[in-house]
């Protein structure tokens, strides 16, 4: 039977209204991928000004890093089964609350002036990001069609781009030029308390602020991911019992571990390498500045991103990207003066969409292991801990220069992912059910 020209409009409606809540849903997140990549940018300057006052050597600065990106490991897998429990929009409003006392605490770190006690708030503060990052992302791959995921991710993964793009020019205006120009009454590390409070306890009112609203916001609800049977055993889907038994998605996890660690690594070397002498001889709050250029180049490569994978498959862009990056960091080691400064904050450009493509392609066809899966990659963002910290050791033996070659061995496991790793498995009728 033909139906109706009223239940034709009814259907219509109803559809209009769910596109439109899923718009304003992402529309509200965007501010999200902005404040945790603001966030994590900064630490690119507490890295040079903390190994400045506690006089560090590099593998002891790495520490910021190691501390910041351990939560990931830690917090992870718990996070997904919060998530899991509480719903999506829940679990934004814990991440944001707990990311906001991670910045308040950075006050009696600042106060007391040890280092210690920094790395202790970075933990905090990285915890509740974690949970942001479970939460958010495989909440924004579901608002819409599979085929569009990777360009939707792309695209809000964009404003965090934009967020670590103006977090370097910040952090050197907030922090690195005034206590740089500290009068001599005041000791380093005095310096430092006076300069670490106030950034920190403004994004922590502003996170709290942000747990608020998400907490007011009606957010569209995502059906369908419980890991879970009534009976308690865990769902059976394509064959497997869990998310790490879908290859792609094992194979994505160590994807993201590399990339995290490849992007976080150069992020955190970038002042120091502008400070050789070989390179630009640049001073650190100067060469903090230029950090911009580095994350500046992801947020556009994102946006335009976005748009090429309308048209390209994913995999090949996230291929093609991931040779780029690891010629100019190539060039980036074996050139000097303007050429490898300028070749190494290329590098953003290209970086732009790996994390988000990575992410919606490890999350393909996980069904209801969805929220355990992006647990499983939010944990593999590890990597920004692990392969900074080696970076240190090898610069702390080799030179900062040739450490770079770390990072191009990260680049070419993304290159085999994005052509031949990614692909789903592929299963029977028999098995599918």
């Amino acid at each position: 039977m033909a139906s109706s020209p009223m239940m034709s409009d009814n259907s219509s409606l109803n559809e209009s209204r769910g596109t439109e809540k899923q718009t304003f849903a992402l529309v509200s997140l965007t501010s999200l991928f902005f404040m945790w990549g603001f966030i994590t940018c900064l630490n690119d300057i507490l890295i040079p000004h903390l190994k400045a006052v506690f006089s560090l050597n590099y593998t002891e600065a790495m520490l910021i890093q190691f501390c910041f990106f351990g939560a990931y490991f830690l917090v992870s897998m718990p996070a997904g089964y919060l998530v899991k429990k509480i719903g999506y929009q829940r679990g934004i409003v814990t991440g944001l609350v707990i990311a906001s006392f991670g910045c308040a605490l950075f006050y009696p770190a600042a106060d007391q002036a040890v280092y210690g006690l920094f790395l202790g708030a970075l933990f905090v503060l990285a915890s509740g990001i974690t949970i942001l990052q479970v939460a958010a992302n495989p909440y924004v791959n579901a608002l819409g069609t599979a085929e569009t995921a990777s360009s939707r991710l792309n695209l809000t993964q964009a404003f965090n781009a934009l967020g670590t793009t103006v977090a370097p020019y910040f952090g050197a205006v907030l922090i690195l030029s005034v206590a740089a120009g500290a009068g001599s009454e005041l000791s380093h590390a005095q310096a430092e308390a006076e300069q670490v409070k106030l950034p920190y306890l403004l994004l922590s009112g502003m996170l709290a602020t942000l747990a608020v609203i998400f907490s007011k916001l009606k957010l569209p609800v995502i059906e369908g991911h419980g890991e879970v049977r009534s009976d308690g055993k865990p769902v059976e889907y394509l064959g497997k019992t869990n998310a790490i038994g879908h290859r792609h998605l094992a194979l994505g996890a160590l994807a993201i571990f590399v990339y995290v660690g490849a992007e976080v690594s150069i992020g955190s070397f970038l002042v120091s390498f502008l400070g050789e002498s070989n390179i630009a001889a640049m001073e650190e709050a100067e060469a903090a500045k230029y950090i911009t250029y580095y994350w500046g180049g992801a947020m556009i490569g994102r946006f335009i991103g976005s748009a090429v994978m309308q048209k390209i498959p994913a995999g090949k862009v996230l291929g093609f990207n991931a040779t780029m990056a690891a010629l100019l960091v190539c060039v980036a080691i074996a050139s000097s003066g303007a050429t490898a400064m300028y070749a190494i904050l290329a590098v953003g450009l290209f970086n732009s969409i790996m994390f988000p493509t990575i992410f919606s392609l490890a999350l393909q066809n996980l069904g209801p292991h969805t929220s355990q899966g992006s647990g499983w990659l939010c944990l593999a963002i590890v990597g920004g801990a692990i392969v900074p910290l080696l970076q240190g050791v090898l610069a702390d033996v080799l030179g900062i220069q040739l450490a770079f070659f770390l990072p191009v061995l990260c680049y070419g496991y993304i290159l085999f992912y994005g052509l031949k790793g990614s692909q789903v498995e592929l299963v029977s009728s028999k098995e599918h059910v």
